[in-house]
């Protein structure tokens, strides 16, 4: 069973990978011709080539079930971000409420159909509301179409040794590639962004290039705020990193839109880089947290330690420069010939008999 809308479509509702570099593409459009995957209701399918040397694509789900999650009707991907649905619902915290049963599923569908007409978009899929997971999702998404994924598929007589086409197989004679997981997808899965290979290895990459691993030096208890503008305040970083423990300081860098959040404990400062991992958003800007670096060692620092009452402490013979006897010679010099006054770095250029 199908509704009047879905026999009178004028064009798929497809991404830009999809439908290929050829702004002339030509499609042929069969009215009712192929049943919803998804639905299994009856619905206008289309079929097109979107360039040479790729093969013929067409309409796998309907437009319901494609503005449901607006996704692709041919790859079953998110239009904006050009991502699986489960990497995109797990980002911005959204829940799949499509029943898995048919009976259940066709009769949601029809009624969600009747509501799409009526007051259109119900679900917030472009982030507005969770700036956090909207940032995420532009980092992972590709700047770019991918035109590669319209590739003919291989020939699997070509792997078994078995083709007889020659140049005029319309399928690639290359041998497969990769992880064998990633083949098995089902469209029903990545539609409910359930058990979806390519989204689980998104998300378990995405986690390991993002998480902040804590230094091993635990006298580092600051953390390092880059992307900050006029509109985030030193009032407002205190505000948002208060409650993960008790602040030492705030330094704010305007010139480099950067600041410095140092804790008074340790574990305050790894609180806030926990939950740093799944974003931070402060007065609708997202920012990037790292933990600070440790200060460089050096004389300074130890003839400073030696001043505040440390363990090591530096004599008068340590801090005198060092005289012109005890600077070594070249190699075959004499010493009465090696005596100059740019020897001395104490002179400055300048030797007093």
């Amino acid at each position: 069973m199908a509704s009047a809308n879905e026999g009178d479509v004028e064009f798929p509702i497809l991404c830009e990978t999809c439908l290929g570099e050829n702004p002339y593409v030509r499609m042929t459009k069969e009215r009712l011709g192929k049943e919803c995957k998804i639905c299994t209701r009856a619905f206008t399918i289309f079929r097109w080539l979107p360039g040479r040397g790729m093969r013929y694509k067409k309409t796998e789900i309907c437009p319901t079930c494609a503005k449901l999650k607006n996704v692709c009707q041919t790859c079953i991907l998110d239009l904006e971000h050009g991502l699986p649905v489960q990497v995109r619902d797990t980002m911005l915290s959204i829940q799949d409420e499509v029943p898995r049963q048919e009976s259940n599923r066709r009769d949601y569908l029809a009624k969600m159909a009747n509501s799409l007409e009526v007051m259109g978009e119900q679900t917030d899929f472009s982030g507005k509301a969770q700036p956090v997971g909207r940032e995420m999702l532009k980092r992972m998404a590709r700047k770019d179409p991918y035109y590669q994924r319209n590739r003919a598929h291989i020939c699997s007589f070509f792997v078994k040794g078995q083709c007889t086409r020659g140049n005029e197989c319309p399928y690639r004679h290359e041998m497969p590639q990769g992880d064998s997981e990633l083949a098995k997808q089902n469209i029903v899965d990545r539609y409910h962004g359930k058990n979806d290979p390519v989204a689980r290895r998104m998300l378990a990459r995405s986690l390991k290039t993002d998480r902040l691993d804590a230094p091993e030096d635990k006298s580092i208890t600051s953390l390092f705020v880059l992307g900050l503008d006029q509109s985030v305040t030193e009032a407002d970083l205190r505000d948002h990193f208060l409650p993960f423990g008790e602040l030492k300081s705030v330094v704010v860098v305007p010139k480099g839109n950067c600041a410095f959040v140092n804790f008074k404990q340790r574990a305050g400062a790894e609180a806030a880089a926990l939950a740093a991992l799944s974003g931070c958003s402060i007065n609708d800007k997202s920012l990037k947290v790292a933990w600070g670096k440790p200060r460089p060692k050096g004389p300074k620092s130890e003839l400073a330690l030696a001043g505040a009452g440390g363990k090591e402490t530096a004599t008068a013979a340590d801090s005198q420069p060092p005289t012109r006897a005890s600077i070594p010679l070249p190699p075959g010099a004499r010493r009465e010939s090696a005596l100059y006054p740019s020897q001395d770095p104490t002179a400055q250029g300048a030797y007093s008999k």
